[in-house]
């Protein structure tokens, strides 16, 4: 392709939201275009990277004996509304109706529409196991699209799902599935870590992320300093440590004046003691307004995610001062002792001291030596807190770092979730009817190219591995109105072709200046240089772009030698 007929153009500035260097380098170099928010065309030069990709990550899936199919982007909403997840989605979700009425979704992903055809399709254990995937758009409303490419709320993903008879077979395919994604980011050049993960809106028994670790990544990670042990900040879990001072005897509840402190800050400096020595009580309110008491130790913090999970994964919000008053809760006293009709989860701290100071849901008043379970009960004991740095590996004990990182896929442990819900069985050996068993595995087509450029570039600009380079080569003719190196370079650029070699040809009346700049830009893993001075002394220049290695070699052995590199 020549770059003087290229649609898209190098910009010298950025756009003021550009935050990740992904998102600045793809407006920089022309590669993608902003439509609106969270919405983008990909320019012709990106097309192509984004191509090479796709047919990686297809590559990878046939290899692991995915079937591809297309499924369509619009469906029923009764479909979702069978599944749950209609409500699960919430805001996220793109609805729309038709003319006559009848309510439709613009999925962001496909369970439900696969198991329905699924149960048409599949009949007995015979026809299982089976793995099914698409490259195909999806949409989600995102609350604040950010990053470029990497949140958006138009994308394209494959989405792979696995339909098995046993929890082993859902095994298997899910261990193929995690290392035919490793295979893709080796393949592509990506850097990532494999953590365990919440499954939020997908739901199942089990799931892990891919990270490609940034230091501005969305997404926190708490990552063991010795053993494999790694999750995301919504599922880590970590080992709760006893008390500083725990006492020898469980001593009686006794009431103390406490007038106006209504933090854990507060209590400590008033009362002179350690915050593992307190209990906090949030109260919440989920989507349906119902309350919901979080009771946890006073060193630690609420995961909501985990305390979400707990309450059928409805959204939770903390209680506002007026709303806790209408529960007849004092703000800054709330406390779980003698507290009716709201369910109650504890967290197992407070399995790891006694005697703690905790609210009495009166005002300028608490309890010391508050004891659970003697003095209040729960509906649930559960780990809901947490994890931060230096906190204690559950695996071996030795403290936990953070590090920071972009989700590049997903995969996860269905089960029955969907197929029992939307009525997929298989008839097993004995003539029964089984749900079938689902995994399902997502990877974000544009999020990986975002990624690779995150890790990928210096600052001249990206630096596009060999294997998603949406070119091998840029070949940058100097001074192309002289007649004789226009002409030399028009056929330097035809033989290459013909050598099955893709070149991107800036033939651009340009200084070298523009032309070496646009190139370090760009990030072709090579560019060829014809000069005057060069050609004089029958020598073409070769520059690689990660190293910056430069080489002049004959123009005689100049095309064998460029192929030699690239295909190296």
């Amino acid at each position: 392709m020549k770059l003087s007929k290229n649609f898209g153009k190098t910009q010298k500035e950025t756009s003021g939201d550009a935050e990740l260097i992904s998102h600045q380098l793809l407006i920089k170099s022309g590669l993608i275009h902003q439509v609106a928010s969270g919405i983008y065309s990909y320019m012709p030069i990106a097309w192509r990277s984004l191509k090479k990709i796709e047919n990686i990550v297809r590559n990878e899936i046939d290899k692991a004996g995915g079937q591809e199919i297309r499924m369509p982007v619009l469906q029923p909403q009764e479909i979702w509304d069978l599944s749950g997840r209609t409500e699960i989605f919430g805001s996220d979700l793109f609805k729309l109706s038709d003319r006559r009425k009848r309510k439709l979704v613009m999925a962001p992903t496909h369970e439900e529409v696969l198991t329905l055809m699924v149960k048409t399709h599949v009949n007995t254990y015979k026809d299982l196991p089976l793995l099914i995937y698409q490259i195909q758009t999806k949409f989600r409303d995102e609350t604040r699209p950010r990053g470029g490419l990497i949140r958006v709320r138009e994308f394209d993903m494959k989405d792979a799902y696995s339909f098995d008879i046993s929890n082993e077979g859902l095994d298997q395919n899910y261990n193929a599935m995690i290392a035919a994604y490793e295979n893709i980011y080796n393949r592509i050049g990506l850097e990532t870590i494999k953590v365990e993960a919440d499954s939020g809106a997908i739901g199942g028994q089990a799931s892990h992320e891919f990270m490609a670790v940034s230091s501005i990544g969305e997404d926190t990670i708490l990552k063991c300093s010795k053993c494999d042990y790694a999750a995301n900040s919504e599922k880590a879990e970590f080992v709760r440590i006893k008390q500083k001072t725990i006492s020898e005897k469980i001593l009686p509840l006794e009431e103390i004046h406490t007038p106006e402190i209504k933090t854990i800050e507060s209590l400590t400096k008033n009362l002179s003691l350690d915050p593992d020595k307190m209990i906090k009580t949030l109260i919440y309110l989920d989507s349906n307004n119902q309350p919901l008491a979080a009771i946890i130790r006073g060193d630690l913090d609420v995961n909501e995610t985990k305390l979400s999970n707990l309450n059928d994964g409805k959204d939770l919000r903390l209680a506002t001062s007026e709303e806790l008053s209408n529960l007849n809760i004092p703000y800054g006293f709330a406390s779980p002792i003698q507290l009716k009709n709201i369910k109650i989860i504890v967290d197992t701290s407070l399995n790891f001291g006694n005697n703690y100071i905790i609210g009495s849901n009166k005002e300028n008043f608490h309890y010391k030596n508050s004891n659970y379970p003697r003095d209040f009960s729960s509906d649930i004991v559960s780990d809901i807190a947490l994890a931060k740095p230096q906190d204690l590996c559950v695996k071996c004990n030795n403290k936990l770092d953070l590090k920071k990182g972009i989700e590049v896929g997903h995969v996860f442990k269905l089960g029955t979730k969907y197929s029992e819900k939307l009525g997929a069985m298989y008839i097993n050996s004995e003539n029964k009817q089984i749900p079938i068993i689902m995994g399902c595995y997502g990877i974000g087509i544009g999020r990986l190219l975002s990624a690779v450029i995150e890790q990928n570039n210096d600052q001249k600009g990206i630096i596009f591995p060999k294997s998603i380079a949406p070119f091998d080569a840029m070949l940058s003719v100097i001074n192309t109105k002289q007649e004789n190196i226009r002409k030399i370079g028009e056929e330097f650029y035809s033989n290459l072709m013909d050598c099955g070699l893709d070149i991107l040809y800036d033939d651009r009346d340009e200084s070298p200046g523009v032309k070496f700049k646009d190139s370090d830009l760009l990030g072709l893993p090579f560019r060829i240089v014809l000069s005057e001075r060069n050609l004089k002394n029958q020598q073409v220049e070769i520059q690689e772009r990660k190293s910056g290695k430069q080489e002049l070699v004959s123009f005689e052995t100049a095309i064998e030698k460029i192929k030699m590199k690239i295909q190296l």
